[in-house]
């Protein structure tokens, strides 16, 4: 079946099968005026392997012998206050044929339906969107003007750039501005240059993202997309062409260029150049041929590079004008790895559709019980180098606190042996594992922000162990 075809079609044998379930179905025809007809009508037998059911007539009515017949049964269960589960339907069509007993008997020639048993109704509504644009594409020739979905520009804006996701720069950046802040390295208008070209890079990325992936067939595929994984699908809901998103990705790059050498002629220092350098090949890189990282097997590094050591070294060093402090290394490492974790967690469900787009992930590679046994090992190290950076006097002491978020770790390692192979319950998993990586990049962020009150109130006091 095509992938985005709509609902599923099925032999006949099937459809007979699923239609045997209902006592009671519905009948539809056309009339002899042209105008479709329909009844409920008992259904006495289904018989998938003669490919035909059998009926009562409705009572007053005609159906017609030499016309299409369909037959649907279908189910729905109200839940007060939550919506409804157990839905399912499905639809015979075929010849009606009479019976000398007055019953009436559809030779069935094709079926189709859905149950939510079997496909999830969020899936379910995926596959129907080349259903849905080609109804779009013919509703726009008979009107004669282009017809397609629309959002507002500020939630489409939203939506196109996955803006929530910048938390993941924000705060390796802030970090890095905080430590030079506590050593005496401050200059605000650099420190805002920088955000906004590192927000710009983030932008550009994902917007890039999901033009590669679409371009690479990767976000096509995808029938299991949620809101953390699977693209914005913009392009895939017809709401922004490819070349708009082309467009509006070589835009944040061109800002963050601009900011760059605007940094660079302010804070001009070969560490500057690297970084920037660097951090533009693997944003761009990440999913852009050649290089296709994360189609290689690399997203996972590349992600834990780019908004860890990159985002936190790279806003220090523009405020130390080329100067490395080994505390923004240390304070770096935690939040690469934890961002690392949110993307490779986000993988899981995307799984089926990478693998048929070549998209080499870790959890396309690795069995479940490895890729569980990885983020466990992940998240410990992170919370195992946050006690022996502050071990070490490199971490201030409230940097433990990080430490809190511990449990939350652990709800994620619970919900991907529950959820590993459902998509949809891994969406409060995924929500976690995010939390998780912002409660610990706030807390260390915090801790910073402490040792700068201390100094303003109390000079020669520490917050680092002596």
């Amino acid at each position: 079946m095509d992938l985005r075809a709509g609902v599923a079609t099925f032999d006949t044998a099937t459809g007979l099968s699923k239609l045997r379930g209902f006592p009671f179905v519905l009948l539809t025809w056309v009339g002899g005026d042209g105008f479709p007809m329909s009844a409920a009508v008992s259904l006495e037998a289904a018989d998938p392997e003669g490919g035909t059911a059998t009926f009562t007539p409705p009572a007053g009515l005609d159906v017609p012998l030499d016309g299409v017949t369909s037959l649907t049964g279908s189910h729905i269960r109200p839940q007060p206050g939550t919506g409804y589960d157990e839905r399912r339907h499905v639809t015979v069509w075929g010849r009606v044929s009479a019976a000398p007993d007055g019953r009436l008997t559809l030779e069935a020639d094709r079926a189709w339906g859905w149950d939510e048993a079997e496909i999830p109704f969020p899936e379910y509504i995926e596959r129907t969107v080349g259903q849905s644009q080609r109804y779009l594409g013919r509703l726009s020739i008979d009107l004669g003007r282009v017809v397609r979905p629309r959002l507002s520009r500020g939630w489409l804006f939203l939506r196109a750039t996955r803006l929530p996701f910048l938390s993941a720069t924000l705060i390796p950046v802030g970090i890095g501005l905080a430590i030079a802040a506590a050593n005496g390295l401050f200059e605000p208008l650099t420190a805002l240059l920088t955000i906004v070209g590192a927000a710009a890079v983030h932008l550009g990325l994902n917007v890039a993202n999901d033009v590669f992936d679409t371009r690479l067939g990767a976000d096509d595929a995808n029938v299991n997309p949620t809101q953390y994984s699977g693209g914005s699908r913009v392009i895939q809901y017809g709401l922004v062409s490819l070349g708009g998103m082309q467009r509006l990705s070589l835009l944040f790059y061109a800002i963050a260029l601009a900011v760059g050498l605007l940094l660079l002629a302010l804070r001009p220092s070969p560490a500057l150049l690297a970084i920037g350098v660097l951090g533009i090949v693997l944003s761009v890189g990440y999913t852009a041929p050649p290089l296709k990282l994360v189609y290689r097997g690399l997203g996972e590094l590349t992600t834990a590079i780019g908004f860890g050591p990159l985002m936190l070294v790279g806003a220090y060093v523009v405020q130390s004008r080329g100067a490395i402090a080994p505390e923004a290394i240390v304070a770096s490492l935690p939040v690469a790895i934890l961002v690392a974790l949110i993307l490779y967690v986000n993988e899981v469900p995307d799984r089926p559709a990478d693998a048929r787009a070549g998209k080499r992930t870790l959890p396309v590679r690795l069995p479940r019980s490895t890729v569980i046994a990885l983020y466990d090992i992940g998240a410990a190290l992170a919370f195992a180098i946050i006690i022996a950076g502050v071990v070490l006097r490199l971490l201030p002491l409230p940097a433990l606190l990080a430490l809190a978020a511990a449990p939350l770790a652990l709800r994620v390692h619970r919900g991907l042996q529950t959820y590993y192979e459902q998509p949809y319950g891994l969406m409060a998993v995924m929500a976690v594992n995010i939390r998780l990586h912002l409660v610990v990049g706030l807390v260390l962020l915090g801790a910073y922000v402490a040792v700068l009150i201390v100094q303003a109130l109390a000079p020669g006091r520490s917050l680092f162990l002596p």
